[in-house]
């Protein structure tokens, strides 16, 4: 039984010792969305303050990552003070109340053509509710070694969401049709990791 146990405790350390962590750069990445307004055209956001951390197999190996974002509800930003302060209000995120978004990877499987893409599915956190997501992780070709001494790995994630489906429900009819803000956003995000 003794001996059960050692080789178990052993096989775990193994694994810990052959992960490869990351830290988000946020100076050089992007967490930003895009939804219609008025049904003819497209206007864009970001959200400035955030953090993040990856644990993957190997540097270039990341089937199942474990993957943990956060980012300041109150920080979003669409270039528009007077649009940032209603989507900061309870008609939309409600920054009062909710003050973080999260995301938490589930799973994230490798496409069997191309190592580098992945199926990324995980429960984002947004206005109080949690949904599990699916979006798709393309990886950088190669990890690479920045004049710093710094190794960067990153990833363009893409990926759409349904806004009501976290609460966020306020929006006006047009006289012709439609409505004012798609209840469908998407999303544009570029991550940089600092291998730690």
């Amino acid at each position: 039984m003794k001996k059960s146990i050692t080789t178990i405790f052993v096989a775990a350390s193994v694994a810990a010792i052959s992960q490869t962590n990351w830290k988000l750069d946020a100076s050089h990445s992007k967490l930003g969305f895009s939804v219609t307004h008025m049904m003819v055209s497209e206007v864009e956001g970001k959200f400035k303050l955030y953090e993040g951390t990856v644990s993957s197999k190997s540097d270039i190996d990341f089937t199942d990552a474990k993957i943990n974002f956060s980012a300041d509800a109150a920080s979003i930003n669409t270039e528009n003070d007077k649009r940032d302060e209603h989507l900061k209000s309870p008609d939309f995120f409600d920054v009062a109340k909710f003050q973080k978004i999260t995301f938490e990877a589930t799973s994230m499987k490798p496409l069997a053509k191309v190592k580098t893409e992945y199926d990324l599915e995980g429960n984002l956190t947004m206005h109080g509710v949690t949904k599990k997501i699916k979006l798709k992780a393309i990886g950088a070709p190669n990890v690479i070694k920045d004049p710093y001494g710094n190794f960067k790995y990153g990833f363009k994630v893409k990926g759409k969401i349904n806004r009501k489906d976290f609460g966020l429900k306020w929006n006006a009819a047009l006289e012709a049709g439609g409505m004012v803000v798609s209840e469908e956003v998407t999303l544009d995000i570029n991550i940089e990791l600092n291998k730690a």
